[in-house]
């Protein structure tokens, strides 16, 4: 346990490092976007959240700089509001977090792991890679959104193998929806409920680009009759015509990432549209989103067992032939480029390359106990925010699982945010 701890810890913060090494302190200080912190300030919020968890509550240790806990407060302070604060500047950002590291590594050596529910299996430890990982995603996200020359590198992704497209039956039976074993599962992903279904079909693959411009060519940003009152309205207010970074490119789009525009890849999912544009494109071809359950059993169903897997492929952590996770890639991959992640019913890419928007509103699970604290999930309960799942490139797998859940304002779409579609069972499907 305390070997993985500090494998995960150190991989977490190697990544924390990169996004804020790879720009000079001028452009860490600087807000790429109102949507988003100064990256200086997530550099420092996660090492804030290190000291509180870690050092104070598992530890019991004296406080490293409690004189700055209200700047990096997240619900004190608005992201908007940010770059105002008297933050840390980098090289004192970097030192607080060596310094916290350093006491987290002492503590480590003696704490047990059995004595309270926060430290039991790890699982403060857990939470707190999970915080790091899950900024690092934003911090990632604010590159995507930074002008300038690129400044961040990877591989393409893998190729698929064999074209991949079309539906996939899901047959009418019940299955376990969350966990209750998981030992660094969250407060939202728990308990395992049993949930039953009726027949469903689900889209094997995310939404492409490909089919996404045939929607924009079919004058789907100019026809409101796809739209719900509220989408259409917010196409109009922010005079919606394409994904976010797209643009015209002759005949066809471009896409700007990361510093570098690209012409648009068919094959690739489509990313950075919010939930408006994903119900109107469901709408346009006939479906709907699926919900949230439709998702995680399609994810997470063995037809074979009855069985809930972690995974799709099953109960084993993610490698680099299951899914695109990471930032491996900085890019979402073709479909079908992951044959080895595949579900048992034959659904493929729900982990990794995009978060999938559901048409479900977040809140708890039936039996839904707030731990360790309320502004982790339940405060954002209700109907404000629209459940994504299934994580993108740039979340890490200790983040991602077959019951992770995410949340976002519908009209969010500078996250790496993509979907599929769903549709009921017609009768002579569901009874296959």
């Amino acid at each position: 346990m305390r070997g993985r701890i500090t494998a995960e810890l150190a991989r977490a913060r190697s990544r924390t490092s990169l996004l804020t090494e790879v720009v000079d302190d001028a452009d860490l200080m600087r807000q790429h976007s109102p949507l988003m912190s100064p990256l200086v300030w997530d550099l420092a919020h996660v090492g804030n959240q290190e000291e509180l968890w870690l050092v104070r509550d598992v530890g019991g240790r004296e406080p490293v700089r409690c004189d700055i806990d209200e700047l990096y407060d997240a619900f004190k302070q608005p992201r908007r509001d940010r770059p105002t604060l008297p933050l840390l500047r980098p090289a004192e950002a970097r030192a607080y977090l060596g310094t916290v590291r350093d006491k987290v590594h002492d503590l480590l050596d003696a704490v047990t792991f059995g004595d309270r529910p926060l430290v039991a299996d790890g699982f403060a430890f857990g939470m707190i890679v999970q915080h790091e990982q899950q900024h690092d995603e934003t911090m990632l996200a604010t590159h995507q959104l930074r002008s300038g020359p690129a400044v961040l590198h990877a591989p393409p992704p893998p190729e698929p193998p064999a074209p991949v497209g079309g539906e996939v039956l899901v047959p009418a039976r019940p299955f376990t929806m969350g966990t209750d074993t998981d030992p660094w599962a969250l407060d939202n992903e728990r308990p395992a409920h049993r949930v039953d279904l009726p027949a469903y079909v689900i889209d094997a693959t995310p939404v492409t680009n490909g089919q996404y411009e045939a929607f924009i060519a079919d004058g789907g940003y100019t026809d409101p009759r796809w739209w719900s009152p509220a989408g259409w309205a917010h196409r109009l207010r922010e005079e919606l015509s394409a994904p976010m970074h797209w643009r015209r490119d002759g005949d066809g789009w471009s896409y700007r990432r990361f510093g570098r525009w690209e012409r648009v890849r068919a094959d690739e999912p489509v990313v950075h549209v919010c939930w408006h544009e994903a119900q109107a494109y469901a709408s346009w071809a006939g479906k709907r989103l699926p919900t949230e359950a439709e998702w995680e059993k399609a994810a997470r169903w063995d037809p074979a067992t009855g069985r809930s897997r972690r995974y799709p492929w099953g109960d084993g952590d993610p490698t680099d032939a299951h899914a695109n996770l990471g930032q491996r890639h900085l890019r979402p991959a073709p479909v079908g480029a992951y044959p080895a992640g595949v579900s048992p019913l034959g659904v493929h890419q729900l982990i990794g390359d995009v978060w999938e928007w559901t048409s479900t509103t977040f809140r708890g699970h039936p039996g839904f106990t707030a731990f360790p604290y309320r502004e982790y999930s339940e405060v954002f309960f209700g109907d404000d925010h629209r459940v994504l799942r299934g994580g993108s490139f740039g979340t890490d797998r200790s983040a991602c699982r077959g019951t992770f859940r995410n949340w976002d304002y519908p009209i969010r779409r500078q996250i790496f945010s993509g979907f599929r579609c769903a549709r009921d069972a017609r009768p002579d499907e569901s009874h296959r």
